[in-house]
């Protein structure tokens, strides 16, 4: 297919989704992935080799943008609550979705693996948008949930990065780089971005993508996934973006504008129907063995920690979206998983970013109280 011809294609579906996004009131990346379902099935659209280079690089600004919403200070306050609920939301699923796939359903072990990976995930952006949106993200109940999903993830990529790194002199090399780099940044980023913010040809962000190509290039060198460090490194500047909104806003614009859709959409193109139609018991026993794991190891927790409200914090954190695509994708781009295997797991993560979610707004959304309401506006108003 003609390379004008796709790339004008695939802006209409981005721009598309987008207006179905606000219309409908769902995550964009959904919907960007069902595009792409379609447009591969029904359009005969198949990823080029652009795609695929913009579709890396959307991962992982991806992973840096997950890193920066990372509240220190809640992870301070709810230390002990966010680990465990966290640490056993991964481990839990991770374990019973690598057996499954090696023991029962015969998947090869790195196959197995980047199941497990995936399939333990919680979805930041799901979770983070509903608390926003009820007014629960500054409430006890909706820290520990926050604290809890960051710690989730956190574990998912460290797996990921040691499971599949080629260990040897070069791993080393890159990693300590890495660490130098991240160690680094945050001392002189600030002053950098000082001098030249707001300025129209927006310096500072052409900065951030130099660091997250450089980290890209240090991987492919040293054969380790660039994931955990570039999650790390935004972490630790999350503390300056939350101090600098206005820096955050033009990196999220530039990202969601035209870079991360196109991870999704070339996800969603991964995706075969047809496979999903033979494979349709298989895809159901996945979803279910994701949200049975993640309410065996979420719930004995949450009912300790989140009160009455057990049920609405279990559910949240069986979501996932982001951080499964990009371990999903990155076993397909590595040849770990087969393209049917993929769209197994990539229509679970969809599965479990759409139903836990509806079900927890729909039946079990807990009701702010009269302190917490008089809290959240005084807050509010503050902050204005």
């Amino acid at each position: 297919m003609d390379t004008t011809y796709a790339a004008t294609v695939l802006v209409l579906l981005v721009f598309v989704a987008s207006v179905i996004s606000v219309e409908a009131a769902l995550s964009a990346a959904i919907i960007e992935i069902v595009l792409g379902v379609a447009a591969a099935n029904f359009l005969g659209m198949h990823p080029a080799p652009w795609m695929d280079f913009i579709a890396g690089f959307g991962g992982i600004l991806l992973t840096f943008l997950a890193g920066i919403e990372v509240d220190q200070d809640i992870l301070r306050q709810k230390l002990k609550e966010s680990l465990l609920i966290g640490c056993s939301s991964f481990l839990v699923p991770c374990v019973a979705a690598m057996a499954f796939c090696y023991w029962v359903a015969g998947w090869s072990g790195p196959a197995s693996a980047i199941a497990g990976c995936t399939l333990s995930t919680t979805s930041l952006a799901v979770v983070y948008a509903v608390l926003v949106e009820t007014g629960l993200s500054r409430t006890a109940l909706g820290k520990i949930l926050m604290a809890s999903t960051f710690v989730t993830n956190m574990c998912t990529v460290i797996a990921l990065s040691l499971l599949f790194a080629q260990w040897d002199a070069r791993t080393f090399l890159a990693l300590a780089a890495c660490a130098a780099v991240i160690v680094a940044v945050p001392r002189w980023l600030p002053g950098l971005f000082e001098r030249y913010r707001a300025k129209v040809i927006e310096p500072e962000i052409k900065f951030v993508f130099f660091l997250l190509f450089a980290f890209m290039s240090i991987g492919v060198w040293g054969r380790v996934h660039a994931v955990l460090p570039v999650f790390v490194l935004g972490v630790c500047l999350s503390a300056f973006f939350r101090t600098h909104r206005e820096i955050q806003r033009k990196l999220r614009m530039a990202a969601f504008a035209m870079i991360t859709p196109f991870f999704f959409i070339k996800g969603g193109m991964s995706v075969s129907l047809p496979d999903l139609a033979a494979h349709w018991p298989m895809l159901l026993v996945l979803f279910l063995l994701k949200t049975g794991s993640k309410f065996a190891g979420v719930w004995p927790f949450a009912k300790r920690y989140a009160g009455g409200h057990t049920a609405y914090l279990t559910l949240l954190m069986s979501t996932g979206l982001t951080f499964g695509n990009i371990t999903a994708m990155y076993g397909l781009q590595a040849g770990h998983i087969t393209s049917t295997q993929f769209s197994l797991l990539i229509g679970t993560v969809i599965c479990a970013a759409i139903i836990p979610t509806v079900i927890a707004q729909q039946w079990f959304s807990p009701a702010l109280s009269e302190e917490e309401k008089e809290e959240l506006l005084a807050q509010e108003e503050e902050s204005l």
